[in-house]
């Protein structure tokens, strides 16, 4: 009994000094202060599918920049007297393509909105203006420059990736894929366009519906919305007739044909 009674009294005493609550938290501060010995978890270290396709294409373009500068540092350090002519045709093709690109949106807003020509703004009036006064180029002149098109530095394996980027876009493709995708996809879209092309010539242009003209035509980098059939027809037939000219290593300049055949012809002509 009184071995019993001194049991119970210290456990009367440890019990005033340590209450179960007390015990389990610090049982519980223990356990997580356990876990703090271990390696921190950082969110950077996790990133998310999208956050990691944009840093990809971010070193991408990074690196392309990179390349494309030491590109034209090395043709401009020995070959100066090309790299003028190459300078200048690259500019003048993005201007050409740019200021192409502006006129078409005006037309379309134009279109949508049933606004006419003197209700334009002067900045838009004056663009169409200008480019309404560029010349159409012919036949003869787009084939003059085949051979520029079959090697280096404008044959579809030569093309820089802005300009595959370019391109790209013209041909209604998306352009945020790295450049040798681009590039594929390029030279399997030309190649197919060049095959219709063979196989619409021997069936004939004047077999096409009016909707199957247009839808040709859309195919091949012209916008035919706000242009007549029968311009649309003589449109398509001009294409054939350089594509049907043109060889297999060739095919660059059948797909810059999707800017230079296309620009300024806005069913002006007469």
């Amino acid at each position: 009994m009184a071995l019993s009674r001194v049991c119970w009294a210290r456990l009367a005493v440890w019990g005033s000094a340590v209450t179960p609550g007390h015990f389990f938290t610090r049982r519980l501060q223990l356990g997580r202060s356990g876990l703090a010995w271990g390696a921190p978890r950082s969110s950077k270290l996790h990133l998310s599918p999208k956050a990691d396709v944009k840093n990809l294409m971010s070193y991408v373009v990074t690196k392309t920049k990179a390349i494309n500068g030491k590109y034209h540092r090395f043709l401009g350090r020995h070959f100066p007297r090309f790299y003028v002519l190459y300078t200048i045709f690259m500019k003048g093709l993005q201007m050409l393509w740019a200021d192409a690109k502006k006129a078409r949106r005006i037309k379309t807003n134009m279109w949508k909105h049933n606004i006419k020509f003197h209700q334009l703004p002067y900045r838009e009036m004056e663009h169409l203006r200008q480019i309404q006064r560029g010349t159409h180029p012919a036949i003869h002149d787009i084939l003059a420059l085949r051979e520029c098109f079959s090697n280096h530095p404008l044959g579809v394996n030569q093309l820089q990736a802005l300009h595959v980027k370019a391109l790209s876009r013209a041909m209604l493709l998306t352009s945020y894929l790295p450049p040798p995708l681009l590039r594929h996809r390029l030279k399997t879209r030309t190649t197919v366009i060049h095959q219709l092309d063979k196989a619409l010539a021997k069936l004939g242009i004047g077999q096409l519906t009016a909707q199957e003209v247009k839808s040709a035509c859309y195919l091949r980098g012209l916008n035919s919305t706000h242009i007549g059939e029968d311009r649309c027809r003589t449109w398509l037939g001009e294409w054939l007739q350089i594509s049907c000219s043109l060889k297999e290593t060739e095919l660059s300049l059948l797909l810059h044909n999707v800017v230079l055949l296309s620009t300024n012809y806005l069913g002006t002509r007469r």
